[in-house]
């Protein structure tokens, strides 16, 4: 048992003020670029690290999804002429790289973590399995779900939606660049509706593109409520954990 292990246990008694103990954090890949155009931005890579912190510090059991948008889609890959098996399975190993440098961002602030992968890689990563990963959350420790869910013309945010049942999260962070669901993008409609709720059924219905399809059904079926909000403001997770009034809840 390590120094971590050690304070991730003295650490994991809830507050009070939580309103979901257990979450599922999806981290776009996008959101680690910051300005820059590829890759991964240490800076922005810290203050996420050091927001992880704050919230595990509060007693929150947290599992993290994180998506490959910064280094590669697999969409993308197949619109360009690959094979669509192929840049999927190449978007789910760049998922593990995030993952891997989200973990050591983590661990140098003291944050005791585990990286569990869809496609073994057991030199970095421990494979996914289910009571394993449970066991690793109520032990204290931020659990990383890497590799999407292992298969082929499936979404990151469809991998966070089958974890998050999985390990029974009682809702998914869908942390964005912007502040909630929008009835059209807010970056070119200056008149852009905020909706403040919706039902999973107005979601599918509206064409609404923040999570795709799949994953929202698969919250619909498995009633696990999503908060879409911007994890570009300082304090968002803490708020959303603590049930504040932030971004889109859709349930």
């Amino acid at each position: 048992m390590d120094v971590q292990d050690d304070i991730a246990r003295v650490e994991s008694e809830p507050s009070g003020n939580l309103r979901y103990h257990r979450v599922l954090l999806k981290i776009s890949g996008e959101a680690l670029m910051g300005t820059a155009p590829y890759g991964i931005d240490s800076a922005v890579l810290s203050v996420i690290a050091e927001e992880v912190r704050d919230v595990r510090r509060m007693g929150v059991e947290l599992a993290i999804v994180i998506g490959a948008g910064n280094i590669f889609r697999g969409v993308t890959g197949a619109t360009q002429g690959m094979e669509r098996a192929s840049a999927d399975y190449i978007g789910m190993v760049a998922t593990i790289i995030n993952a891997l440098m989200l973990q050591n961002a983590l661990e140098r602030i003291g944050v005791s973590t585990r990286v569990m992968s869809a496609i073994e890689m057991r030199q970095v990563a421990e494979p996914y399995i289910r009571r394993r990963a449970v066991r690793h959350l109520e032990k204290g420790r931020v659990v990383i779900f890497a590799g999407g869910t292992g298969n082929p013309f499936v979404t990151t945010d469809t991998a966070a939606s089958l974890r998050a049942a999985e390990v029974g999260a009682k809702v998914i962070l869908k942390a964005t660049k912007v502040d909630g669901v929008y009835d059209a993008d807010p970056k070119v409609y200056g008149d852009a509706k905020k909706f403040a709720e919706l039902s999973y059924r107005e979601f599918l219905n509206k064409g609404l593109r923040v999570m795709d399809a799949t994953a929202v059904s698969l919250c619909m079926e498995t009633t696990v409520p999503i908060l879409v909000f911007d994890l570009t403001v300082a304090g968002n997770i803490k708020r959303a954990v603590q049930g504040e009034s932030i971004g889109t809840l859709v349930h």
